[in-house]
């Protein structure tokens, strides 16, 4: 294949690239210096906040908020939604309020008078014999011939219930945003968001339709440091966009920023899925067969068909059908990986099942079937081999019903997954200025994940410097425009945007600067501080030297993604083993270790990517054993909107956590692929089958609690 002179360095050429890299923002954020939406406090500014309804589905019968309005230290009111709405969940925004202080913004809320017709809810869906007219059918789809396979005299059968309970997102800085009118037309927001260069848009189309004329470009987002996104701050958010309609009406600046029970309420869920699941395969344990029934909410909108079968999408026989159930529960978001954790659950759980009654190793079991995952399927043997190695799967794993004297009862579990991850839409403007400073500018963000330090690696590897000389600019939609931070797309989007802008500025600097060294500028290269001809590096100049040779001209070129040559690619896969132990007297169950084994073609920087699959087994560890969004029948309200009772894993859960990223050959040459989201995807399903291993019983549902762990061993007589 042809070079392209975007093309990545072959591995011995790179400085940078693969290596361990701290990141570069890590002393601002350890020092408490970094400053996160909620830190911004400007001249004047008022404090939003929300009325809401209390109750899961009603209509507003009267509404008056004059009390409020003529409050002392009120600025700014406004019905958002007035009488005569149907609200569809409790916590829906009903009338947001600015006031000079947090206390009268919270005294004002309770002078509004506002009265309902309540009407009946539905806010479980578990039980879908409850769920009525709120169940819908939501598709089906049918290959080879199930039936048939199935009625094979010769094949073993496995059937089973599974399920993932619905869990709300919990970053640690909840939503909202600052929202300040520089100007009768010009309007400055500093939002909590995955979406810096996106939110100008949106905001300004709600402004437009609400009679507030003001430009998409007279529009900022600012967003520096963000504490948590995971799928939850692509929006503005209604609240986003009264928020600046407040700022508007108040003519000063106004922070709304979500209360910790109200972001766990309604800034979005992830849905759940349930299914009964009927699997066969042969003596010799190759898969034939799959039939499920699945269903699950999202909340109002219900939830679309899962992904199921789950990475063994080569099945032959197949039958799956899915019946969404909407829910008076809240709105469904982006859950870091959406759908494919849940999918993860019903798919190995019941191939672990199914391998358990074959009496067959899962990992002998999953290997056997890996060509049914298609054109992955030599990785995830790799993978396999991988993680039993670092498991030591040979010697700790047993077959289910293991006896051993003790309560404490030990199990393995095996899950694999998939993800996409192409890179993103991305700009990157590049310039180079006569006195030898770089910066690098995109109106891009970073989660926490080290983008920051992904484009100056890439910079800095390409332009021959060390990191500390490329100032990276990022954060603000001021910046060239780049593509929301979902998807696992935005390293594979701003390195590939970043390589083609800092290779075409480096051209330019090369015919600058040929004539003084009278080399052809194509025969110059940029390594170690210095622009130096190819054959003779006695022929060269520092950069700074080189820079001098622009006279009063900077070189600014912008880089796209996408764009010449392929830095990227898409589809990725891993594989995750837990180690668990369960103590049978009292349910708990502890995670001894897991292991993840995980591909993304070439990667910028080790460490950051292994702090990627580390934070992602920690938020599986989370859901697979504490995160609920527990709903109260009687109310229609959430019982546990706190960080007291919505439990999310302490360090003293985590266990050892091993990660091994699958690297060189085969690997490097398809460039940069997203990582963000696969790793969260196997954890509940490896754990699950981990602790029916070690129970010789299924814990049917997510997440695993003592409570659940106790009721399976009852039923199913087991340990």
């Amino acid at each position: 294949m042809p070079k392209c002179k975007y093309d990545w360095p072959e591995a011995g050429e790179r400085k940078l690239i693969g290596k361990r890299i701290n990141r570069i923002d890590g002393p601002v954020k350890a020092s408490g210096k970094a400053k996160y939406t909620y830190d911004v406090n400007l001249p004047g500014m008022l404090y939003g906040k929300i009325l809401r309804s209390p109750y899961a589905h009603a209509k507003i019968t009267a509404l008056d908020t004059s009390a409020a309005e003529s409050m002392p230290g009120v600025k700014a009111v406004r019905k958002i939604q007035d009488v005569g709405k149907e609200i569809q969940w409790a916590g829906d925004e009903i009338v947001a309020l600015a006031a000079e202080s947090e206390e009268i913004a919270r005294d004002a809320l309770d002078k509004i008078k506002i009265e309902f017709e309540q009407l009946p809810y539905l806010v479980h869906e578990e039980d879908l014999s409850k769920a009525g007219e709120h169940a819908k059918a939501a598709g089906s789809e049918t290959s080879g011939n199930p039936d048939k396979a199935f009625s094979d005299p010769d094949v073993v059968i496995s059937d089973g219930y599974y399920g993932m309970a619905m869990i709300t997102h919990c970053c640690l800085e909840t939503h909202g945003s600052v929202a300040e009118w520089t100007g009768p037309d010009t309007l400055k927001t500093y939002f909590s968001t995955q979406n810096v260069s996106g939110i100008p848009g949106e905001v300004g189309e709600a402004l437009r339709q609400a009679g507030i004329d003001v430009k998409n470009n007279n529009i900022e987002t600012i967003c520096q440091y963000i504490g948590g996104g995971f799928g939850s701050k692509f929006s503005a958010d209604r609240w986003g966009v009264e928020n600046a309609r407040l700022a508007k009406i108040a003519g000063k600046p106004v922070k709304l920023l979500l209360e910790r029970d109200m972001d766990l309420e309604v800034a979005g869920a992830r849905p759940s899925y349930y299914a009964k699941i009927k699997v066969a395969a042969k003596k010799d344990g190759t898969i034939v067969a799959w039939q499920s029934d699945s269903w699950g909410t999202g909340g109002p909108e219900g939830a679309g068909m899962p992904p199921i079968p789950y990475v063994f999408t080569g099945i032959p026989n197949k039958l799956t059908r899915h019946t969404s159930v909407s829910t008076n529960t809240g709105p469904a978001r982006a859950w870091r990986a959406p759908t494919h954790p849940q999918a993860a659950l019903l798919t190995m759980a019941a191939l672990e099942d199914l391998a358990a009654k074959l009496n067959m190793d899962p990992l002998e079991f999953f290997s056997k079937n890996a060509d049914l995952a298609g054109e992955r399927a030599d990785v995830y043997r790799q993978e396999l081999r991988k993680a039993a190695e670092l498991m030591d799967w040979e010697k700790n794993w047993h077959p289910r019903g293991h006896q051993t004297p003790s309560s404490i009862k030990r199990g393995l579990g095996i899950s694999l997954h998939t993800w996409g991850g192409r890179g993103h839409n991305s700009n990157c403007n590049v310039n180079i200025h006569p006195d030898g400073s770089v910066e690098v500018n995109l109106g891009s963000q970073d989660l926490g994940t080290g983008t920051r330090t992904v484009i100056d690696i890439v910079a800095a590897e390409t332009l021959g410097l060390p990191l500390e000389a490329i100032a990276v600019n990022i954060g603000d939609s001021k910046y060239p425009n780049d593509g929301a931070s979902g998807g696992s797309s935005t390293v594979g989007g701003v390195s590939a945007s970043t390589r083609r802008g800092c290779v075409d500025a480096l051209d330019q600097l090369f015919a600058a600067v040929a004539p003084s060294l009278g080399v052809p500028a194509d025969q110059l290269i940029a390594a170690g501080g210095k622009i130096q001809a190819k054959a003779d590096s006695s022929k060269s100049l520092t950069w700074k030297q080189a820079c001098a040779k622009l006279g009063v001209k900077m070189i600014q070129v912008t880089g796209k993604n996408p764009g010449p040559c392929s830095l990227g690619s898409s589809g990725v896969g891993g594989v995750e083993m837990a180690d668990v132990s369960v103590d049978t007297e009292t349910g708990i169950v502890k995670i001894n270790k897991i292991v993840c084994a995980q591909d993304c073609g070439l990667i910028i920087d080790i460490k950051t990517a292994e702090s990627q699959c580390y934070g992602a087994l920690t938020m599986g560890i989370s859901y697979a054993l504490f995160e609920q969004k527990i709903m109260d029948d009687a109310t229609g309200r959430m019982l546990n909107p706190n960080m007291e009772f919505y439990k999310l894993a302490g360090i003293g859960d985590i266990g050892e956590l091993v990660v091994h990223m699958m690297t060189g050959p085969g690997f490097d040459e398809r460039g940069t692929i997203g990582l963000g989201e696969p790793p969260v995807i196997s954890p509940g399903a490896a754990i699950s089958n981990a602790v029916a291993n070690a129970l010789g019983v299924r814990v049917p549902t997510l997440p695993i609690t003592p409570e659940k762990v106790l009721a399976a061993l009852e039923k199913g007589g087991g340990a």
